[in-house]
């Protein structure tokens, strides 16, 4: 029987958790996993497994293959979760390409249905800026504010701006890549601890990405969405929706507005959530939540190990 947890959140991570080999000790011990890639690797007509499993990396990390793949490691792991526990959580939020394993795991979106669309996403967000024209960067040590005015500062006339609000101290910018280049001298002669380019090819969640959401839009009302079992947080706004046409505009919107992912840790924490799961390969959340809500219990699923130590401490 289901029960749900009103102190806790499951969180799904984005890109940039992927690795080669990543949940080879869980696909092992459960077979949810490699029954989950399989469903995903039918849907999109290639083997999904085999390229998390063998690579290459650079194949791993194209933004069109690391979608799918993200989003089907996450579900995996959710999957497992669902047969091992009967614990729900109370809330649901992923970051940027995570709040669509999110809306799969709440029951919004269908498996199959998602891994497409976010295929598309991925292809979508290649093609829209040529590699060489956009760029993003890590802040550290800046408030929130300094960066937003460091980039209003070195904009002049190109984009640039503060894309993920990841942690406190942590700011991820994107744009043009002389407009990121300018923003990086300026946070450091403003005082970051560090301001570094990220090797990316895609300056994801900035105004570059307009035509690419205008694209994402037309195929986001091609595919059913149902009422989310499990509210959902959702990037843009921090909230949860109910309405399809409202979940498909946070969509469209997160693909060129900044992702609120403090607020968003912040916001269920007021809600009285105290425990957080990562669900998924590695911990990057887990770092970001723990500078969030400090008072919090922060937890990762990603092995056996990992998955058995929070079903002993959630079911007692």
């Amino acid at each position: 029987m289901k029960r749900k947890n009103n102190n806790l959140a499951f969180v799904f991570p984005g890109q940039g958790s992927q690795s080669v080999g990543m949940l080879s000790e869980l696909a092992a011990s459960y077979g949810e996993v490699k029954q989950t890639f399989e469903r995903a690797s039918d849907a999109l007509c290639y083997d999904l497994w085999a390229l998390v499993k063998s690579g290459p990396i650079e194949q791993l990390n194209q933004t069109q293959n690391t979608q799918p793949v993200m989003l089907a490691a996450g579900f995996a792991v959710w999957q497992v979760w669902c047969k091992q526990a009967s614990i729900r959580p109370a809330w649901m939020a992923g970051h940027s390409l995570g709040e669509y394993t999110a809306l799969v795991c709440s029951g919004a979106l269908l498996f199959e249905d998602a891994i497409k669309l976010v295929a598309e996403r991925g292809r979508l967000m290649q093609i829209a800026v040529p590699e060489g024209i956009g760029a993003m960067a890590a802040i550290l040590g800046l408030e929130d504010q300094q960066v937003v005015n460091v980039c209003a500062e070195a904009a002049e006339q190109e984009v640039v701006a503060a894309v993920n609000f990841n942690a406190p101290g942590q700011v991820v910018i994107a744009g043009h890549v002389a407009a990121v280049d300018r923003a990086i001298a300026l946070a450091k002669a403003a005082g970051a601890k560090k301001a570094i380019a990220l090797p990316v090819s895609v300056p994801s969640h900035c105004q570059l990405m307009a035509g690419a959401a205008n694209q994402l839009a037309e195929k986001l009302l091609a595919v059913p969405i149902n009422t989310p079992e499990i509210p959902v947080i959702h990037n843009v706004d921090i909230c949860s929706h109910s309405v399809p046409a409202v979940i498909r505009t946070a969509l469209k919107e997160q693909l060129y507005k900044p992702v609120r992912w403090a607020d968003s840790i912040q916001f269920m924490s007021d809600q009285g959530v105290e425990v957080f799961v990562e669900c998924g390969p590695g911990k990057v959340l887990l770092g970001l939540n723990k500078r969030i809500v400090k008072t919090a219990e922060h937890l990762s699923i990603y092995d056996p190990a990992t998955l058995n130590q929070i079903l002993e401490q959630l079911h007692g």
